[in-house]
């Protein structure tokens, strides 16, 4: 049910918020919506602690949240003061003649407004970037082994370090005896956890063409978490 508040540069509207707000940290739910946005817009200042508690923590919670998505320092912007009701009734007059709705109350279920979309992005964005920048990462060693003695060998590490993606780094490597002739490659990487799936790099691009002319199958002998 859509929930509406009236008059929010006036007492009685700062009120209605603060009641509105009891036992409760956003408008709607349990997280930042475009809600908050719009009440947020609304209100002139910071509502006063004493006078309307739950409000004014509110106020505060939601200027942080949006701090934390635009870290630009602000130099600080003052807005005019709104038109006193008798200086604005023509206007309000002939948005009535459109809509009978008063055009002081916010309908938090409104179409979204080209600034909160940008203020959503903003916001999507930081997530995303904070969420790559905390993602895990593993250390992995791989036995690769090759068809034969007469594989080049310095053709198949060629070729397995040619697999290139983002989240992918090879390492050092060695050449282990196994027996009748045969060496097989031991080679280090790390990956990225999120970007990279160690199954499907042997599975889709090292046991393939044309990389399978080099390397007949490839195993996991240490996957270590970083």
């Amino acid at each position: 049910m859509a929930v509406t508040f009236s008059d929010l540069h006036t007492e009685s509207g700062l009120k209605s918020v603060n009641d509105h707000l009891s036992g409760k940290t956003y408008i709607s739910g349990d997280q930042l919506t475009k809600d908050d946005i719009k009440v947020y817009g609304a209100v002139l200042e910071q509502p006063s602690s004493d006078l309307y508690p739950n409000a004014s923590q509110w106020y505060q919670t939601v200027s942080a949240k949006l701090a934390s998505s635009f870290p630009g320092k602000a130099v600080g912007v003052r807005i005019g003061s709104q038109a006193a009701p008798a200086e604005a009734a023509p206007a309000k007059e002939a948005a009535k003649a459109a809509d009978d709705d008063d055009d002081d109350d916010i309908d938090l279920f409104g179409e979204e407004t080209e600034e909160e979309k940008k203020a959503a992005e903003a916001r999507e964005a930081t997530k995303a970037s904070t969420k790559k920048k905390e993602s895990g990462k593993s250390s992995i060693l791989l036995d690769v082994k090759p068809w034969d003695d007469e594989t080049d060998m310095k053709k198949l590490e060629e070729a397995v370090r040619s697999v290139q993606q983002e989240g992918l780094t090879w390492g050092a490597s060695k050449l282990v005896p196994v027996g009748y002739g045969i060496k097989k490659l031991q080679i280090m990487l790390t990956i990225v956890d999120d970007l990279v799936s160690v199954d499907t790099l042997v599975e889709e691009q090292l046991t393939v063409e044309p990389i399978n002319e080099y390397v007949q199958s490839c195993d996991i002998v240490a996957f270590n978490k970083i």
